[in-house]
């Protein structure tokens, strides 16, 4: 790190100590909750002002603890989980996308999970991932014992869906964070005797927009009173459903606060709810300008309410700045847990702001990136990608440039972006990293066909390929590649997800991979409709919908260790199509 960047430095914690923070103590720690949204937007809260809406449980955390005013994340949701997970801002952990391998957090990277871990806490995750998928990238690599959920950016269904539970095929019950939930209760009543962290990332109000009838029914028809900024933007159906999904998830809040209530547990433990990027439509949201994906205010405010009874006073607001970067020194200190780290972290404590113990807190810069795009607020203003200047407490919904009558605030920001471009974003497109397989502790490895590449007239299901499948596949000319790593030589056993019709059956295909080869052929015709059209409350906008895939069993082929492109091709093609293609799945049988 450039010790010259004085702006910088200033928001860098070191957390400097021993690792010896484990169980002895353990029994008298706080138990965590931590509750993550997708897409929702700091006005899809009734707390906030949004009377389209009611969410009581999400409410209660800030009428029992403390509500922050400004709080910010990045414009869209790899990055944010990246920045909660370690503390830094999220190029320092090499994540520069959100599909095909750019989601990824670089393996130095220590996560709070591992923290947690370290300090003798049962951990588990019970969500949206999206910060990798193969081992060493996978959840349970990442210092969380349990996990289930999908490890993708999105999902093309919500009922039923097929999941990850510790990195196996798994198969969702039902309302996907209904699902999701049930499993953090468990989780919850398993160890309630142990202290816990328990991170339950939700993945809606995400598209596509699906949710259970009984609460579609109360916006079906509803007439919205708060509207877009621009309210000829709005797109009305998507907002009625989009408020219905974040009243379910209000339910299932409740459900856990409940659970916590129920155990008697709730007095010891900290539960932390907030959202990772700004709202996923032109839908109300305090007046402020942008949406998700922007780094303007309305795409990076978030709320973050925190509640730890008779620790944190009930009714506490905070009105300073703070980031998704301080919940991991924020957490630890505020859980007692001390954490050798060999890099300076980006964010801060906030137990001073919480405990109301802070007799100063000097004025900051937080930083907003996502595709080359770099905004910095400060307590007052906030400076966008254009160079435009802005007064957020005169002027909050950004409408009047003032660098011209504030330069030296002006040029003072600038320069500091500047400098963060410098130490953060060189390099950052250059991702070379392969997709990891053959782990002795993680043997199977899944390669969906988001993380692959299709040649020739093969195509994706959708443009969006976090839940895409390979489909046109009708020459031997055509192939689909992936490029790995292999960790450990051995024997593997090759598994396809496909479908194919009973007229196409008969495609014999081929794997590859640095001189190994297998054949199989599709023997057995497996036709299903695509799925999940019928739970959509609006039409999509990317997701592809999904298929009830089969398992076609290749055989085993030896796997030399080292990188290279694995290879899926067709020798014959005998009816229109080979296949369409989900998956590979490696399994590790014998290492050498």
């Amino acid at each position: 790190m450039n010790t010259k960047l004085p702006i910088l430095c200033a928001l860098l914690v070191t957390v400097v100590c021993s690792e010896a923070a484990t169980a002895t103590s353990s029994a008298r720690r706080p138990n965590i909750v931590v509750i993550l949204a997708d897409d929702q937007g700091w006005g899809d809260l009734s707390v906030n002002g949004n009377s389209n809406l009611a969410t009581p449980n999400i409410d209660s955390l800030a009428k029992a603890g403390a509500i922050f005013d400004r709080f910010y994340v990045c414009p869209v949701c790899s990055p944010t989980r990246a920045e909660f997970l370690t503390g830094r801002y999220h190029p320092r952990g090499g994540v520069r996308g959100v599909s095909t391998g750019g989601e990824r957090l670089d393996l130095d990277e220590k996560t709070i999970g591992e923290a947690f871990k370290a300090a003798g806490y049962a951990t588990g995750a019970f969500g949206k991932w999206h910060n990798g998928t193969q081992w060493p990238y996978h959840p349970n690599a990442r210092g969380f014992d349990e996990y289930y959920g999908f490890t993708s950016g999105h999902w093309g269904s919500y009922f039923d869906p097929p999941l990850d539970q510790n990195g196996k095929p798994a198969q969702g019950k039902g309302f996907i964070i209904d699902d999701l939930t049930d499993h953090a209760l468990e989780f919850i009543e398993q160890n309630k005797a142990r202290p816990f962290f328990c991170y339950v990332p939700f993945n809606t109000p995400h598209s596509p927009m699906q949710v259970p009838e009984r609460f579609y029914q109360k916006f079906a028809k509803a007439d919205l009173k708060l509207r877009s900024r621009d309210a000829g933007q709005e797109d009305l159906e998507f907002t009625r459903a989009a408020l219905a999904m974040c009243e379910n998830i209000d339910w299932n809040v409740g459900r856990i606060l409940q659970r916590l209530d129920a155990l008697k547990l709730a007095d010891n433990t900290i539960v932390i709810y907030f959202s990772d990027n700004g709202p996923n439509s032109w839908r109300w949201n305090g007046g402020m300008k942008g949406r998700k994906g922007s780094t303007d205010e309305g795409g990076v405010r978030s709320p973050l309410l925190i509640r730890w009874p008779g620790r944190i006073p009930a009714g506490t607001r905070v009105l300073q700045i703070a980031a998704a970067i301080d919940l991991l020194p924020t957490l630890t200190d505020l859980a007692g847990i001390e954490v050798a780290r060999r890099r300076p972290l980006d964010g801060v404590s906030l137990k001073p702001l919480l405990m109301g113990t802070a007799k100063e807190w000097p004025d900051r810069m937080i930083f907003s990136h996502w595709s080359g795009r770099v905004s910095v607020r400060t307590q007052r203003y906030r400076l966008d990608p254009a160079g435009k200047l802005f007064d957020m407490q005169a002027d909050p919904s950004q409408d009047r440039d003032i660098a011209n009558a504030q330069p030296e605030v002006a040029a003072r920001l600038s320069k500091a972006v500047d400098e963060w471009r410098r130490e953060m974003l060189p390099g950052l497109r250059n991702d070379d990293r392969p997709f990891t397989v053959g782990y002795r502790e993680f043997p199977l490895t899944q390669l969906p066909a988001r993380d692959g590449v299709p040649h020739g007239g093969v195509r994706r299901s959708a443009n969006a390929p976090n839940c895409s499948f390979f489909q046109n596949w009708t020459r031997p000319e055509d192939r689909i590649t992936w490029d790995v790593e292999v960790a450990t030589a051995g024997r593997y056993e090759a598994v396809l997800d496909y479908t194919c019709p009973q007229a196409d059956v008969g495609s014999t295909v081929e794997l590859s991979f640095n001189g190994s080869r297998i054949e199989g052929v599709v023997s057995k015709a497996n036709d299903p409709p695509l799925r999940g059209e019928e739970h959509d409350r609006v039409p999509r906008r990317g997701e592809s919908y999904v298929k009830d895939f089969n398992p076609l069993r290749l055989g085993v082929i030896e796997l030399k260790a080292g990188r290279g492109l694995l290879t899926l091709s067709a020798l014959n093609v005998p009816g229109k199509q080979v296949m369409e293609v989900r998956a590979i799945h490696l399994t590790l049988l014998n290492p050498d």
